[in-house]
């Protein structure tokens, strides 16, 4: 039986770093007026830090096939709800909203 792979302290650390100035880049992020591409950019900020968690922290970079295959599986669900939510929410005749409190 083979042993497996583990990140290392210093990987432990390098990724700690990285989050840490990736969360210091959101708060400068969100100080600039970025127009629509704000949660454009926080997005892609915080999916970058998910993945960094995921990856290292989780020990998914590490784990069998078999665990990856069932993670990529969840996010394709994960985007399947998300765009088919947003597919009704777009498709929506707003223009005949009537708002009943005015």
């Amino acid at each position: 039986m083979s042993a497996h792979a583990h990140p290392t302290v210093k990987t432990f650390f390098a990724v700690w770093i990285t989050l840490l100035i990736l969360t210091a880049v959101t708060v400068g992020v969100a100080t600039l007026d970025l127009g629509p591409f704000n949660a454009v950019v926080a997005l892609a900020i915080a999916t970058t830090k998910a993945l960094l968690v995921l990856l290292f922290f989780m020990e998914l970079r590490y784990s069998s096939a078999m665990t990856k295959m069932v993670v990529v599986a969840a996010l394709f669900f994960l985007c399947l709800l998300v765009g088919l939510t947003l597919s009704d929410y777009m498709t929506r005749g707003w223009s005949s909203y009537v708002n009943p409190f005015r």
